[in-house]
């Protein structure tokens, strides 16, 4: 069940503020793979009537964040390997492309607002604040789908995204993974500033292969938590 409550927003409806809470607490694996939701126990927790609560579940399932069992019980899902590589696939196809065309034009005030998130994201690290790290994290790759004007791809790479994101929440506490992903970000940058397309793309390339590139490791150090391919 949700570990902390939500202050819902009386201006807007509540199955999506649901759906929003649900699902950052699934991303944090706060709500861990295989934990059970019920639908009786959540209304009560939100104060509110099951009809939200069920959409909100609905649509987590659509993300396959949550498996749905009709007349029986509601999970959070395994981490599914393959999805997760095709999310990747997905995510790599387009950045390439995004930062390919920020470096042919660089915007000194992307420059500014990308190493903002970089120095957002040092912070977080020497604080140990995992969840708003992984924030920082997502608002560097969200700032260049903006300003390449593809917000609109973001978003639908977020729906896909559930399963390799959460793989690389379980990786995030490894060993100098969060500095990796640090120096990746500023090579990736450094590259855009400089107008360094193909140094762009491959620096981009190899930030974000390194989560699958542990997977076998991952699935033996979580093996509840994932899914196989």
């Amino acid at each position: 069940m949700p570990s902390h409550k939500l202050r819902l927003d009386r201006s807007r409806h509540a199955a999506p503020q649901v759906f929003e809470h649900l699902r950052e607490q699934i991303m944090s694996l706060e709500l861990a793979p295989g934990a059970p939701l019920s639908r009786v126990t959540l209304a009560e927790a939100y104060g509110l009537s099951q009809t939200p609560i069920r959409d909100a579940l609905m649509k987590l399932a659509e993300e396959a964040l949550v498996e749905i069992y009709p007349q029986h019980t509601t999970v959070v899902s395994r981490i599914d390997i393959a999805a997760a590589r095709q999310a990747h696939f997905l995510r790599r196809s387009i950045e390439l492309e995004i930062v390919h065309v920020l470096a042919q034009q660089p915007d000194p005030l992307l420059v500014q607002r990308l190493q903002a998130s970089i120095d957002r994201q040092r912070v977080c690290h020497a604080a140990g604040q995992y969840q708003e790290f992984m924030a920082a994290d997502q608002a560097f790759h969200r700032d260049m789908h903006a300003a390449a004007g593809v917000t609109a791809l973001w978003d639908m790479e977020q729906r896909y995204s559930g399963h390799v994101d959460r793989l690389r929440r379980l990786h995030l506490p490894e060993a100098g993974k969060a500095e990796r992903i640090m120096d990746d970000h500023q090579r990736v940058l450094d590259a855009i500033a400089a107008g360094d397309a193909p140094r762009a793309q491959q620096a981009l390339r190899e930030h974000l292969s390194g989560t699958l590139s542990q997977v076998a490791e991952i699935c033996k150090r979580y093996p509840d938590y994932v899914q196989a391919d």
